[in-house]
C-alpha cells in the first residue's frame, strides 16, 4: 500500500521504514523527534503549563479551604491574584486598556466569578469525582459550539476525535463509584445543577476571552496573557466579594447567613495557617495558571484548549499519591493513560 493512502502518511525522512499501518502508526507516533518538534504546535505549551499550574492550585487550595473555608479561601485567593497580576499589567502599560476590556471582565464575571462560585456550591453536594466530571466533558464541547456560533472557528474531524478521546479518558478516570445508602434526591439534582453551571460558565468565559483577542486585534492592541487574567479577574473578584459578603451577614432571602465549608474550628491559629497555602493557590492558579491559559486561547480556539485542561484533575493523581498516599483505582490509570493519549495525538494532528 503507497504510504499516500495510511491513516498516517510518512514524513519523506521515514519513507524507508516498513510501511504496514500498525508500523507507520508506531514510527509516527514514537519516532522521529525532530518531525515532532517541527509538527508541535505552539499553543500546546502554555495549555500544558495551565494544566500543571492548575494541578498544583487544586493541591494548595484543598489545603487553604479547609483551614479558612470555601468561600473566604477563594475571595483571598483572587485578590492576592490581582494585586500581583496588576502590577505586571499596569508596570507593563496596559492596565485596564483595549477595547476589548469590557469583554475580558464580563469573561471574568461569568467564568472566574459565577462559575467558580458554582463550582464549589457543587463540591459538598455531588462530591469532588462527579463534579470535576460534569465541569470538565461539558465545558469543552458547549465553548466549541458557541465559539462556532460567534466567531465561525470550526474543528477538523481529526481534532473532534481526539478531543471526544481525552473527554473519555477524563470520564473513565474521574467517574465515581456507586454510593449505598439513601442520599437526598434534592441535593444531588442541585448538585448537578451547579455542576452544569459551573461547566458553562467555564465554557462561556474561554468564548468571550476568545472574542476580546479578536476585539482587540482589529485595533491593533496586543494584550499578553497576563495583562488578559488581570482583565479578566476583575470581574471574578466582584462576584467573589460579593458571594463573601453575602456568607458573613444575614441574607435578605434567608433566615441564617451561608455557612463555610471547613474542616477546622473557627479559631485564628487555624486560618493562620492557611495563608501560605492561599498565596501559593494565587500564584499557580488564577496569576501564573490563567495567564498560561489566556496565552493559549490567545492564538487558539477554546475547543482545543479545553480538552488540554480538563486533564488537570488526572494530573492531580499521581500527585495525591506521592504527597497523600492516595492509591488511584486501575480505572483511573488507564483513565489518564487514554486521555494522555488523546492530547499527544492532539497535538500532532493539530500541528500537521
Amino acid at each position: 500500500m503507497p504510504d499516500s493512502q495510511l491513516p498516517f502518511p510518512l514524513q519523506p525522512s521515514q519513507r524507508n521504514f516498513p510501511t504496514s499501518i500498525s508500523q507507520s502508526f508506531v514510527d509516527w507516533f514514537f519516532v522521529a523527534p525532530s518531525e515532532w518538534k517541527r509538527s508541535y504546535p505552539p499553543w500546546m505549551t502554555p495549555a500544558l503549563l495551565a494544566t500543571f499550574l492548575f494541578c498544583l492550585s487544586a493541591v494548595t487550595a484543598t489545603r487553604a479551604t479547609q483551614l479558612m473555608g470555601s468561600i473566604a479561601a477563594n475571595f483571598w485567593r483572587l485578590l492576592i491574584a490581582t494585586l500581583l497580576l496588576a502590577c505586571w499589567a499596569h508596570g507593563s502599560g496596559q492596565g485596564w486598556q483595549g477595547a476589548g476590556f469590557s469583554m475580558l471582565f464580563w469573561s471574568g464575571v461569568i467564568g472566574f466569578g459565577l462559575g467558580d462560585l458554582a463550582l464549589y456550591m457543587a463540591l459538598p453536594r455531588i462530591g469532588s469525582r462527579l463534579t470535576l466530571l460534569i465541569v470538565h466533558c461539558v465545558a469543552a464541547p458547549f465553548a466549541a459550539v458557541v465559539e462556532w456560533y460567534w466567531l465561525q472557528t470550526g474543528l477538523s474531524t481529526t481534532q473532534a476525535g481526539c478531543i471526544v478521546l481525552i473527554l473519555a479518558g477524563v470520564a473513565l478516570a474521574l467517574l465515581p463509584t456507586r454510593r449505598k445508602g439513601n442520599e437526598s434526591t434534592l441535593l444531588s439534582t442541585a448538585g448537578i445543577l451547579y455542576g452544569l453551571v459551573g461547566a458553562l460558565g467555564q465554557g462561556m468565559g474561554a468564548v468571550m476571552s476568545r472574542v476580546a483577542y479578536d476585539i482587540n486585534a482589529k485595533e491593533a492592541f496586543v494584550l499578553d496573557g497576563l495583562g488578559a487574567a488581570y482583565q479578566r479577574i476583575l470581574g471574578g473578584l466582584m462576584v467573589a466579594a460579593v458571594a463573601l459578603w453575602y456568607s458573613k451577614w444575614k441574607s435578605p432571602f434567608s433566615e441564617a447567613p451561608l455557612q463555610e465549608t471547613t474542616n477546622t474550628p473557627n479559631h485564628a491559629p487555624a486560618k493562620g495557617k492557611a495563608w501560605p497555602f492561599v498565596l501559593a493557590t494565587a500564584l499557580a492558579g488564577p496569576s501564573l495558571g490563567v495567564g498560561c491559559y489566556q496565552w493559549a486561547l490567545k492564538t487558539t480556539p477554546s475547543g482545543l484548549v479545553l480538552p488540554i485542561v480538563a486533564t488537570t484533575p488526572l494530573m492531580v493523581i499521581p500527585l495525591s499519591a506521592w504527597m497523600e498516599g492516595d492509591r488511584p483505582p486501575f480505572r483511573s490509570i488507564m483513565g489518564g493513560l487514554l486521555a494522555v493519549v488523546g492530547v499527544i495525538l492532539l497535538g500532532r494532528l493539530s500541528g500537521t
